[in-house]
Protein backbone atom coordinates (compact mmCIF):
# COMPACT_ATOMS: atom_id res chain seq x y z
CA UNK A 1 0.00 0.00 0.00
CA UNK A 2 1.19 3.42 -0.85
CA UNK A 3 2.46 6.17 1.79
CA UNK A 4 0.30 8.38 3.38
CA UNK A 5 -2.51 6.67 2.50
CA UNK A 6 -5.34 4.54 4.95
CA UNK A 7 -7.86 2.23 3.90
CA UNK A 8 -10.76 1.28 5.69
CA UNK A 9 -13.17 -1.01 4.30
CA UNK A 10 -16.50 -1.56 5.53
CA UNK A 11 -17.66 -5.61 4.48
CA UNK A 12 -20.31 -7.79 4.35
CA UNK A 13 -21.24 -10.53 1.77
CA UNK A 14 -20.01 -7.98 -0.76
CA UNK A 15 -18.00 -5.02 -0.34
CA UNK A 16 -20.65 -1.94 0.01
CA UNK A 17 -18.00 0.80 0.76
CA UNK A 18 -14.22 1.63 0.75
CA UNK A 19 -12.59 5.19 2.57
CA UNK A 20 -9.46 6.02 1.28
CA UNK A 21 -7.51 8.97 3.11
CA UNK A 22 -4.95 10.44 1.07
CA UNK A 23 -2.44 12.42 3.17
CA UNK A 24 0.18 12.95 0.60
CA UNK A 25 0.17 14.92 -2.73
CA UNK A 26 -1.31 12.78 -5.63
CA UNK A 27 1.62 14.15 -7.87
CA UNK A 28 3.89 11.75 -10.72
CA UNK A 29 6.09 10.33 -7.96
CA UNK A 30 2.82 8.92 -5.86
CA UNK A 31 0.72 7.72 -9.35
CA UNK A 32 2.14 4.55 -9.31
CA UNK A 33 1.73 3.39 -5.96
CA UNK A 34 -1.65 4.86 -5.83
CA UNK A 35 -2.83 3.31 -8.90
CA UNK A 36 -1.47 -0.25 -7.14
CA UNK A 37 -3.45 0.26 -4.11
CA UNK A 38 -6.55 1.51 -6.13
CA UNK A 39 -5.94 -1.61 -8.35
CA UNK A 40 -5.91 -3.69 -4.86
CA UNK A 41 -8.92 -1.62 -3.63
CA UNK A 42 -11.00 -2.12 -6.47
CA UNK A 43 -10.40 -6.21 -6.63
CA UNK A 44 -12.81 -6.26 -3.97
CA UNK A 45 -15.01 -5.27 -6.19
CA UNK A 46 -16.82 -2.10 -4.08
CA UNK A 47 -20.01 -0.22 -5.00
CA UNK A 48 -18.64 2.94 -3.43
CA UNK A 49 -14.96 4.39 -2.98
CA UNK A 50 -14.94 7.49 -0.83
CA UNK A 51 -11.21 9.45 -1.66
CA UNK A 52 -10.82 11.72 1.50
CA UNK A 53 -8.86 14.84 0.61
CA UNK A 54 -8.76 16.73 3.75
CA UNK A 55 -5.07 16.42 4.49
CA UNK A 56 -3.88 15.87 0.41
CA UNK A 57 -1.08 18.70 -0.20
CA UNK A 58 -1.19 18.85 -3.66
CA UNK A 59 -2.78 17.27 -7.02
CA UNK A 60 -1.13 17.39 -10.74
CA UNK A 61 -2.13 16.23 -13.99
CA UNK A 62 -0.92 13.13 -13.14
CA UNK A 63 -3.28 12.48 -10.25
CA UNK A 64 -6.13 13.91 -11.79
CA UNK A 65 -5.61 11.73 -14.57
CA UNK A 66 -5.01 8.73 -11.93
CA UNK A 67 -9.03 9.80 -10.05
CA UNK A 68 -10.47 9.62 -13.87
CA UNK A 69 -8.98 6.30 -14.38
CA UNK A 70 -10.53 5.35 -11.02
CA UNK A 71 -13.82 6.88 -12.02
CA UNK A 72 -13.91 4.77 -14.91
CA UNK A 73 -13.35 2.13 -13.72
CA UNK A 74 -15.86 1.94 -11.17
CA UNK A 75 -18.54 3.20 -13.58
CA UNK A 76 -17.73 0.34 -15.49
CA UNK A 77 -18.87 -1.85 -12.88
CA UNK A 78 -21.89 0.25 -12.00
CA UNK A 79 -20.47 1.44 -8.85
CA UNK A 80 -19.07 4.83 -7.48
CA UNK A 81 -15.76 7.34 -6.45
CA UNK A 82 -16.55 10.08 -4.59
CA UNK A 83 -14.04 12.59 -3.67
CA UNK A 84 -14.68 13.93 -0.11
CA UNK A 85 -13.18 17.44 1.48
CA UNK A 86 -10.92 18.60 -0.91
CA UNK A 87 -9.35 21.40 0.27
CA UNK A 88 -10.30 24.95 -1.41
CA UNK A 89 -6.82 24.55 -3.35
CA UNK A 90 -7.47 21.04 -4.57
CA UNK A 91 -10.84 21.63 -5.65
CA UNK A 92 -9.74 24.95 -7.75
CA UNK A 93 -7.24 22.42 -9.17
CA UNK A 94 -10.29 19.93 -10.27
CA UNK A 95 -12.44 23.29 -11.10
CA UNK A 96 -9.85 23.93 -13.80
CA UNK A 97 -8.99 20.40 -14.71
CA UNK A 98 -13.31 20.71 -15.63
CA UNK A 99 -13.70 17.25 -14.14
CA UNK A 100 -15.97 18.65 -12.11
CA UNK A 101 -18.68 17.47 -14.18
CA UNK A 102 -17.49 14.19 -14.28
CA UNK A 103 -16.13 13.40 -10.69
CA UNK A 104 -18.44 13.29 -7.54
CA UNK A 105 -17.05 15.96 -5.22
CA UNK A 106 -18.42 16.17 -1.64
CA UNK A 107 -17.73 19.18 0.24
CA UNK A 108 -17.84 17.67 3.71
CA UNK A 109 -18.34 14.19 5.76
CA UNK A 110 -22.18 15.04 5.97
CA UNK A 111 -22.90 15.29 2.27
CA UNK A 112 -23.91 11.85 0.56
CA UNK A 113 -24.06 11.01 -3.14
Amino acid sequence: MAEGVRVGATTKSTVPLVEVAITDDIDTAAVPALTATFTEILSLRPHRVVVDLAECRGLDAAGVGMLLDVHRRLWRDGALLTLRSPTPRLRRILDLARVGHVLHIAADDGETP
